[in-house]
């Protein structure tokens, strides 16, 4: 008891002197230890205790409903911090005299902790540390901390930095923040060379194929291209042995494009390519010389050898490939064998029967004379070359031709060069990427895989490949479409490279190149082949006077996308072995845009030739029509008339004249009047006298010549 009397009095005069106006409450207390005895005195101050215990619990109720403070001086300076809870709990146990006052020191060793505890609390004993690698925005910080973006976004305004959620903040403010808040920013360094975007990875373009090994390798069929001029039977003798009739569908009886096809005779398989014959085809007979094994040159027995076997001819031995000698239309009128060996034999193909080793088989297509004769021997020479390929190697294979079909979009003519492609392989051909959705062999049967020299049209690509590309399965669809957008970005950069500026030497140049007049046109073709070969043999009319200039050149049909660029750039829509689709018809017939549409196509380069000539401005050409003499001049009351004689031709009124003198001219104008006599006249012929008045020319001398000549319009040529 004396221990409690000491504890409570230092209490007590504190709170006396903290807060006068509850004096009251002091002496309460303070009579009641000293005098315990006394329990009526305090039963009658009991009416003035429940003021007391409102106001004391209104402190200790309101307690928990604040904030918690952050800084322990807020505490210290509340004047009921020291009081001890079962002091200020006291008067609500009425009538109790010992046992409230001998338990009392338990709950204050218990319960005095807790303000202490509210008072440690935000010390920074064990604090938080955030790690931010910057740059991180408001909202990062945020998230980092525990706490709302707009507390963070108040505390930078109290920086006077004005920042969004979304905004960068530097890491020095981010340290300040935290340190407001209690907490400890650390900024977490990058690694040496690391960066924020992921680490590039460069895809490998495909190697070169490893060597098989000997028991993988299998006889595979011979890839035979038939090659020569134009017209001279080549498609007719693929059709003798496919025994189909495809010269029939071809515009003019020429091939267009290149075609692959797979025959089987006498239980082998033989591959066999029909290139175009036609000058302009160049590129593609040289793609077929290079992808072939054997190549059949095809001469016609009353043509002989002509350019183009020559040409083929080149080729085939600038491929070192094996060559054999196909001599059609041996039933024709005019046929001669012998001439056409002759001059096979000052080309350096010397036929065997005549002791070389070039072998030659006299054919007749329509007749089917010598065919079976023709594929013996290219059997025959297969089996010398000792073909063979591996099926379990990387899928390899060449592009024929590309075209764009509807419903399948861009599709390709494959032969397989190597290994087994399947359908669901992914692949790289040229600058596109793709994914084998369908095989489908030379009859339009779908298959699943091809084997090495097999042909096939594959679809899937992503877009239209160029012919003579390579295709090579990939891993992975996602490796063949990085190494794709690689090749992509590569082509963009190109031409995307700084133009040519003008400088004083080639100033003059392109101002004339603008004088230049131009023939805009859009060129859609069926295969991608025959486009290129369209674009060689247009690029090739050469010109002065006119450019020809290919705005925009496709495979496929005639779209309103066409038209609308025709309409744009002024010019013409031409197309080759294609169609017109409906609306686009609408379009050009709406907006004036001409549509020329061709299937052969030397008839197209004329018809291009034609319309370059016609835009040129024809040329005015002078034509002398007449000599007169001036014998007398006389002068009128309107000026001096020339007294003439015409010498030769004729003088007509119509024409224009000049004045020589001493064989210079010294005046170029029209006739003002031309008369015989009285009369006007519209001309005078040789040995006739007139008069002549030219212009406002009035210095006529006698012994002057007036030379009289019309202007002809002629069109020009390139």
């Amino acid at each position: 008891m004396p221990s409690k009397t000491t504890t409570n009095k230092p209490s007590a005069k504190k709170t006396d002197e903290a807060k006068p106006s509850k004096a009251a409450a002091a002496p309460k207390s303070t009579a009641k230890t000293a005098a315990p005895e006394k329990s009526k005195g305090a039963a009658t101050d009991a009416p003035a205790a429940p003021k007391v215990v409102k106001e004391t619990l209104s402190l200790i109720d309101a307690k928990p409903k604040t904030k918690r403070p952050r800084q322990a001086s807020d505490l210290v300076n509340k004047p009921f911090a020291h009081i001890p809870i079962s002091r200020i709990l006291e008067p609500e146990a009425p009538k109790v005299a010992a046992a409230p006052v001998e338990e009392a020191p338990a709950p204050v060793t218990e319960v005095a902790p807790e303000p202490v505890a509210a008072v440690e609390a935000p010390v920074p004993v064990d604090e938080k540390i955030i790690h931010l690698k910057p740059p991180f925005t408001v909202k990062d910080l945020a998230t980092a901390m525990g706490i709302k973006p707009f507390q963070v976004i108040s505390d930078l305004m109290e920086m006077n930095i004005f920042a969004s959620i979304n905004q960068n903040i530097e890491a020095d403010v981010a340290a300040k923040v935290c340190t407001k808040h209690g907490l400890t920013f650390e900024k977490e360094k990058r690694k040496e060379g690391g960066g924020v975007h992921k680490p590039v990875v460069v895809i490998e373009p495909p190697k070169v194929p490893v060597k098989p090994k000997a028991d993988e390798l299998h006889q595979r069929a011979p890839i035979v291209t038939f090659m020569g001029h134009v017209d001279h039977g080549k498609t007719t003798l693929m059709d003798a042995i496919r025994k189909t009739r495809v010269a029939a569908g071809e515009a003019g009886g020429i091939t267009q494009h290149i075609g692959a096809y797979s025959v089987d005779h006498k239980g082998h398989r033989i591959t066999f390519l029909d290139t175009p014959g036609h000058a302009a085809f160049t590129s593609m007979r040289a793609r077929g010389a290079t992808v072939t094994d054997i190549v059949v040159l095809v001469v016609a027995a009353d043509d002989g050898i002509m350019p183009q076997t020559i040409e083929a001819l080149n080729h085939a031995r600038a491929a070192k490939v094996k060559i054999l000698v196909a001599i059609t239309k041996i039933d024709a009128v005019g046929a001669n064998l012998d001439k056409v060996k002759g001059q096979l034999q000052e080309k350096g193909l010397a036929p065997e029967d005549w002791g070389g080793d070039t072998g030659v088989c006299a054919v007749s297509a329509l007749k089917g004379q010598g065919v079976d004769e023709l594929l013996e021997r290219i059997l025959l020479e297969s089996e010398m070359l000792e073909l063979k390929a591996s099926s379990q190697q990387d899928p390899r294979g060449s592009v024929i031709e590309a075209q764009i079909e509807q419903g399948r979009g861009p599709t390709a003519t494959i032969i397989v060069r190597m290994g087994t492609l399947k359908t669901g392989q992914a692949f790289i051909c040229g600058k596109w990427s793709g994914k084998v959705k369908s095989l489908i062999d030379d009859l339009g049967k779908p298959i699943k895989e091809a084997g090495p020299s097999t042909p096939c049209r594959v679809v899937g690509f992503a877009g239209l490949p160029n012919a003579g590309d390579e295709l090579v399965v990939m891993e992975n669809e996602r490796a063949a479409q990085q190494l794709s957008d690689e090749r992509l970005d590569e082509q963009r950069l190109g031409k995307l490279a700084t133009p040519q500026r003008a400088t004083l030497e080639n100033l003059f140049g392109m101002l004339s190149d603008e004088k230049k007049k131009r023939l805009n046109i859009i060129l859609k073709s069926d295969v991608q082949g025959s486009l290129e070969a369209l674009i060689t043999s247009l690029n090739q009319i050469d010109s002065k006077k006119i450019d020809l200039d290919i705005v925009h050149s496709a495979v496929g049909p005639i779209t309103e996308n066409d038209i609308l660029l025709a309409t744009a750039s002024n010019a013409v829509v031409v197309g080759f072995n294609v169609k017109v689709e409906a609306t686009a018809a609408n379009t050009a017939k709406r907006e004036n845009v001409q549509i020329k549409l061709f299937s052969i196509i030397y008839e197209l380069i004329d018809q291009m030739k034609e319309a370059m000539a016609g835009l040129l401005d024809p040329e005015s050409r002078e034509s002398v029509i007449g000599h007169a003499l001036v014998k007398k001049v006389f002068e009128l009351s309107k000026g001096l008339v020339a007294g003439c004689e015409v010498r030769d031709g004729r003088i007509a009124r119509s024409a224009r004249a000049r004045v020589l003198r001493d064989r210079t001219p010294i005046y170029d104008g029209g006739l003002a009047t031309l008369r015989r006599f009285q009369d006007d006249v519209k001309e005078v012929r040789s040995g006739l006298e007139c008069g002549i008045k030219l212009g406002d020319f009035n210095d006529y001398e006698v012994g002057d010549i007036i030379q009289c000549y019309t202007l002809e319009k002629v069109p020009q040529k390139l």
